[in-house]
């Protein structure tokens, strides 16, 4: 399982040598991230490289998750009142439809809402500086994590599973 670490550098400069570092200390391209500022980010930083987009999945699935059981209870109700006439076939059908419709508004709204690394750094990130989100297993982490210090990067107290290891 993957995990993910972030780091804050001075500048973009700085998050450029890091990300550099951290490629040669054996992390994929497509596991290191920056976010900064939105001015900063606009302007510096590459497309491929801003904040991971994990909220649209973790938002589908919690809405899901959501919506499914929703629709379970309403089906389950619906079977107990007599006159409706709702039979087990019925409350599957509404289970899925609820899973459906809250995967569905779970995706719009997971993408409307800012990265979990985003909201936790924000006092960080107005200060101006850049954050390298680096995505690993444990060895890999671990020599990135050396890299990210021998270059002066913070480690900042975020450790947690990436939302689709």
């Amino acid at each position: 399982m993957k995990k993910r670490h972030v780091f804050s550098t001075s500048n973009v400069a700085a998050a450029q040598s890091a990300v550099q570092s951290a490629r040669t200390a054996g992390v994929p391209d497509d596991d290191i991230s920056l976010i900064a500022r939105d001015d900063i980010q606009l302007d510096k930083i590459p497309d491929h490289r801003q904040e991971p987009k994990e909220d649209f999945g973790r938002g589908g699935a919690k809405g899901v998750l959501m919506g499914g059981g929703s629709g379970l209870l309403a089906g389950i109700v619906a079977i107990t009142v007599a006159p409706v006439g709702l039979t087990l076939a019925g409350v599957a059908a509404m289970t899925l439809a609820g899973a459906a419709a809250g995967g569905w508004v779970g995706m719009l709204t997971g993408t409307a809402e800012p990265d979990i690394v985003r909201r936790t750094f924000e006092e960080e990130i107005a200060a101006g500086r850049v954050l390298i989100v680096i995505d690993g297993d444990d060895h890999t982490l671990a020599s990135a994590d050396a890299a990210m210090k021998s270059l002066g990067a913070r480690r900042l107290p975020f450790d947690a599973p990436t939302a689709m290891s």
